[in-house]
């Protein structure tokens, strides 16, 4: 096992922030990956499990404990009838996969593309854009249980899938490894367009996966969530703040407040969806552009990116200045409209 000391985490993250890791190891294999984490817990050390990088925030300070980069490969496809099974290593890249599985007419990720990071990490965030989850998607996750040193595969209902929520990050967090994922795509199927931007920019030709795909680069390319090496706005982690849940009666005194304000104009409609519980989900972008924080707003080299209100990017900052943006945004949105905003990405140390 080739161990490093004092790795930089900054250039395993999207944003380009982290301290040293006090070790770091790059698991090649699955059984790699297992004895990676079971010898570090053997001596109590505190495990990061890194993947693409792309939803986390390192501490200036760094992480005082053993970094695993999630580095494997491999992918296996089973047909049967009109689905493909097919079960990809954790460290396979995610937006790779939705780019093969659409020139293979596989219907079921196509909404998905442009997403940065690894294919383990999809079920732990249940990754979602442009009316998609991968929670739809998926048929089981096989893990490494470190309290019970086992291999298990977890069916989706022992997953709890939720709005960017699981069991992975709320009941069992940091108990279990993500080893693979299955998907079940469907073989020649027609993309389901539930969302409202995506249909509007679809409507003026045929309707096809590939189409969708590139429809969705796109759209995420215009906003500065793809990730691409000579872009200046590149250091970011995509949405920083999730779409906040409220009830409707919150959701109508918000209405109130952005018409009182002047930032919701006389036949404009606020976006909001019914999640079928009663509840109303906001859009966290629209909240902090009509709560009055600007586009390209810096400070102390952390800022608001010029395309999109709810990504952050780092200018040369530190995390520290990273999250006291964050506060920021957060703070107004709350003071004009009462919401709070949680953070989307992981945070460590």
């Amino acid at each position: 096992m080739n161990i490093r000391r004092n790795v930089p985490l900054a250039a395993y993250t999207t944003l380009g922030l982290g301290g040293p890791a006090r070790a770091f190891i790059e698991a090649r294999t699955t059984d790699a990956l297992i004895a990676a984490v079971t010898a570090a817990d053997d001596t109590q050390t505190p495990v990061l499990l890194l993947g693409g990088g792309s939803n986390l925030v390192v501490a200036d300070e760094g992480f005082d404990g053993t970094v695993v980069r999630v580095a494997t490969r491999g992918r296996q496809m089973v047909a049967a009838g009109e689905t493909a099974r097919v079960l990809l290593c954790a460290g396979e890249p995610w937006d790779a996969f939705v780019a093969w599985a659409v020139t293979q007419g596989l219907a079921g990720v196509e909404c998905l593309a442009g997403i940065p990071g690894s294919v383990g990490a999809t079920p732990i965030q249940n990754v979602g854009a442009y009316g998609q989850e991968v929670a739809e998607r998926i048929t089981a996750v096989r893990v490494w249980d470190r309290r019970e040193r086992e291999q298990r595969t977890l069916p989706p209902a022992e997953c709890a899938f939720g709005y960017r929520d699981s069991v992975f990050k709320d009941a069992a967090r940091g108990r279990y490894v993500v080893l693979s994922v299955a998907f079940a795509l469907r073989r020649g199927g027609a993309p389901v367009v539930r969302y409202g931007e995506l249909h509007k920019a679809l409507a003026d030709g045929p309707v096809t996966l590939s189409r969708v795909r590139e429809t969705v680069l796109t759209l995420r390319r215009a906003k500065g969530m793809v990730w691409e090496a000579d872009d200046p706005e590149r250091h970011t982690a995509g949405s920083f703040f999730t779409n906040p849940t409220v009830s409707a009666a919150t959701a109508d005194a918000v209405q109130a407040a952005a018409a009182g304000l002047g930032v919701l104009r006389v036949g404009e409609s606020m976006p909001r969806w019914a999640t079928g519980d009663g509840r109303v989900k906001l859009a966290a972008g629209w909240l902090i552009e009509r709560a009055g924080v600007p586009r390209g707003w810096t400070i102390d080299g952390a800022g608001v990116s010029h395309r999109h209100a709810l990504a952050l990017v780092n200018r040369g900052g530190t995390t520290r200045a990273l999250l006291a943006m964050a506060e920021r945004v957060q703070a107004r949105v709350r003071e004009v409209f009462g919401v709070g905003l949680e953070i989307e990405p992981e945070r460590v140390g």
